[in-house]
């Protein structure tokens, strides 16, 4: 019976209530930055080309001795833009793949000219055995980010 007037009460109250709660329930229910290597956790196929492409290689590309498959590249280089994008500074944005795997944490955005550039280091694990790089990229009006020299 308790249950029963816990309900009542619940489904009694008036309708905005209602949509407040569900909408605050409902809220914690978005993507997160790990990235499981499925389809919903990458950024959309028909723009990450573009993107992927302004990283130029990413930090992950300048890294020296990492042998790793292009689908596995292409996870790396996602999560260095999602990173860059849209992670809070030092909130880390993780991909695995096939024996591998990573993590991208970028630092707090600030300006140079027009420009939000951002600091960020990219950790790639394989074997157990970590290697770290580390570099800078700004963001372009079209959305795009180029990675500083």
């Amino acid at each position: 019976m308790k249950n029963q007037a816990r309900f009542t009460t619940l489904f009694s109250a008036p309708s905005a209530v209602c949509l407040i709660a569900l909408s605050l329930l409902l809220s914690g229910c978005g993507t997160t930055s790990r990235d499981t290597g499925k389809t919903a956790d990458t950024v959309p196929s028909n723009t990450s080309a573009s993107y992927i492409s302004a990283l130029g290689g990413g930090v992950i590309g300048r890294t020296a001795g990492l042998s790793i498959s292009k689908a596995d590249r292409q996870r790396a280089l996602e999560a260095e833009y999602r990173a860059l994008e849209a992670a809070r500074g030092g909130q880390p944005v993780v991909w695995e793949g096939s024996g591998i795997s990573g993590s991208v944490v970028a630092a707090a955005p600030y300006q140079v000219g027009s420009q939000n550039c951002r600091q960020y280091s990219h950790t790639v694990t394989i074997k157990g055995q970590d290697s770290v790089a580390r570099g800078a990229a700004c963001r372009n009006r079209d959305g795009t980010w180029t990675p500083l020299t």
